[in-house]
């Protein structure tokens, strides 16, 4: 089966079953051998889904009218196509001719005229269809016209700029393990191996990787010198300020990214509680532990129910990485652009509410509690804290002083592509 044909497939099961991308890529590319055939098959389907909506603008300028549903992997077969026209280096000639012979491995050979007249047609018209894209924001800037209104209310001087960095590719950051090795002496193996890599700011043990390369290519990776982690998600444990003896709580943990960091760094903590009701997550969660060779105390169960899982023994830090509308990922996940609903933004802020007020008798006095979200959005963000605040008369504020994103009242944020990172906001809360 070629490749074009399996990327069709993918992106029929995020668009048609709504599923998500990073699930439905797991499954699918467990079953390719080869690297460059897998390597191509993820740039379709990333390509394709960020420039979704302006590809289906274009689409409904050459057909007359939309397939039905039971031919959706006809028409991502068709949005792959002009992808590679417009996005890509492919040659015309080539990307027509192997998009048309992917019908026959979808079992639909009927389509074959039909995507060859589409594509030629669009070959002959490009100029044209693509200066149409102007006169309809969603396709303009590759975003639902109710994410744009709320980038606009929340950010009116910088939402073309989080559009565009939504848009483009996302920079590959590492980790360094501190228990392993030292960032110094990674960045020369990996130069060694002939990858090359930037040192970050802000973070210690960061690297930035000049092009983006499979994990397998790292050295030591599964050995646990390393971890995938963009530069604004390492930002948590520097600021949870810990120290020796400590008991750390980990809410909504898996897949283990800032539970492992906190134990690389930490000295000599008394221990690191993780929690998580994803079963399937918390699977990577150990695994991740295991590939690092870390320990913790993991708990599958719901964070927002203690009395379910806690032992009653208070925690000196807890961190709260609260599940939101990742609007400040998109550059990684551009199927949330698709997938994500306005009404989930209401539903996830009532559950981010609902963690703070369950986890806050846990916490200690004199205790602190980081909250995290990836999103940009003030009600998820700043408005929430705000909230929480005012109802809760011990708790205050401990300011974040640094040298990276928007300080406010309430926290700090960090737009998309903000110093190249990934759109983040902390807020350090205390308990007096």
């Amino acid at each position: 089966m070629q490749t074009r044909t399996i990327a069709a497939r993918i992106l029929t099961r995020v668009i048609r079953d709504r599923q998500s991308l990073s699930t439905v890529l797991a499954d699918e590319l467990n079953r390719i051998t080869d690297n460059k055939d897998s390597a191509f098959i993820q740039e379709l389907c990333y390509g394709v889904l960020r420039w979704f909506l302006p590809l289906d603008f274009i689409f409904h300028q050459l057909v007359d009218k939309d397939l039905r549903k039971k031919d959706t992997d006809i028409k991502m077969l068709l949005l792959s196509g002009i992808y590679q026209l417009e996005y890509l280096s492919t040659p015309d000639h080539a990307a027509v001719f192997a998009t048309v012979e992917a019908c026959k491995d979808l079992g639909k050979p009927w389509a074959s005229r039909l995507i060859n007249a589409v594509l030629r047609r669009y070959l002959r018209d490009r100029v044209q269809l693509m200066n149409r894209l102007e006169s309809n924001s969603e396709a303009k800037y590759a975003h639902p016209q109710w994410l744009l209104a709320m980038f606009q209310e929340d950010w009116p001087k910088h939402w073309e700029t989080i559009v565009e960095a939504n848009n483009r590719h996302p920079p590959m950051y590492l980790r360094v393990n501190r228990q392993q090795t030292t960032r110094t002496c990674y960045n020369d193996l990996l130069h060694k191996t002939g990858i090359e890599a930037g040192i970050t700011p802000y973070a210690e043990e960061g690297l930035l990787l000049r092009q983006a390369v499979s994990v397998n290519r790292l050295p030591g990776f599964e050995d646990g010198l390393v971890s995938v982690q963009d530069l604004s998600a390492q930002l948590a444990v520097e600021l949870l300020d810990l120290a020796r003896g400590q008991r750390i709580l980990d809410a909504c943990a898996a897949p283990g990214g800032k539970t492992s960091h906190i134990l690389e760094v930490g000295e000599a903590l008394n221990e690191v509680v993780a929690v998580d009701h994803d079963s399937q997550r918390i699977e990577k969660l150990h695994d991740n532990l295991q590939r690092l060779k870390l320990r913790a105390t993991v708990h599958t169960a719901d964070a927002c129910t203690p009395d379910a899982w806690w032992d009653g023994r208070m925690f000196d830090r807890i961190l709260i990485d609260a599940p939101c509308s990742a609007t400040g990922v998109i550059r990684r996940h551009p199927d949330i652009k698709l997938l994500r609903r306005e009404s989930d933004i209401r539903s996830m802020v009532e559950k981010q509410y609902k963690l703070l007020c369950a986890l806050w008798p846990a916490l200690k006095q004199g205790g602190m509690l980081l909250y995290v979200t990836c999103s940009v959005l003030m009600q998820e963000n700043r408005k929430q804290i705000e909230r929480f605040t005012a109802g809760h008369e011990d708790c205050h504020i401990n300011p974040i002083n640094a040298l990276w994103g928007y300080t406010t009242p309430f926290g700090t944020q960090i737009l998309t592509g903000q110093d190249n990172m990934d759109g983040f906001f902390y807020a350090r809360l205390e308990k007096s």
